[in-house]
């Protein structure tokens, strides 16, 4: 390969300046082996310092229905920027499938099996959100897989939501969520 399209700084050092690390890869970009940054798990702050320096294309972050934390001052920065947003894992690591509602659903050595957000206690309280999305999965006539990423969908133009799977069909069944529109007032909920 030549060139690597979107080039990510997965790990922001603490030890190194982000304005720093943000020289070297605009140096890449102009000696042509690279074609755009990506930064992961930054905040406003460092975001709008590196964007100072270089354009950042996209910053992968965790954001789905369930973990809701970058709309206070990540999303807008995002949105104000034009940087795009690369979510993981926009089906709250299957919770927001239906797929998973008790602790004792989990295979002994999955890690959601010891991790707090999947104790038994942790799962009945998120249940409401999985009851809260029924009735548009009714009205849809879709899973609440597809509920949960065309809700994210809605929420920025230049978003792309990285769902994990191993199969297929849930492959196809995710890909079919780009094709229900939400309204203004439900995909704002």
């Amino acid at each position: 390969m030549e060139r690597i399209d979107l080039f990510y700084l997965h790990r922001i050092s603490q030890a190194t300046p982000i304005e720093e690390c943000m020289v070297c890869l605009s140096r890449l970009v102009q000696e042509g082996k690279i074609n755009h940054v990506g930064l992961c798990e930054a905040s406003a702050t460092t975001l709008r310092r590196a964007h100072a320096v270089h354009p950042v294309a996209a910053l992968q972050t965790e954001y789905s229905l369930w973990t809701r934390d970058v709309e206070a001052e990540i999303l807008p920065t995002l949105k104000q920027l034009g940087i795009g947003l690369v979510a993981y894992p926009p089906l709250g690591r299957s919770f927001l499938t239906g797929k998973y509602r008790h602790n004792s659903d989990f295979a002994v050595d999955d890690f959601r099996k010891k991790n707090p957000c999947f104790l038994q206690g942790s799962l009945d309280h998120y249940a409401a959100l999985l009851e809260a999305v029924r009735p548009l999965t009714e009205k849809f006539r879709c899973t609440s897989g597809q509920i949960a990423l065309a809700w994210l969908l809605a929420q920025y133009e230049k978003l792309v939501p990285i769902p994990d799977t191993k199969r297929v069909h849930y492959l196809t069944e995710n890909a079919q969520a780009a094709n229900i529109s939400l309204e203004e007032t439900i995909s704002r909920c």
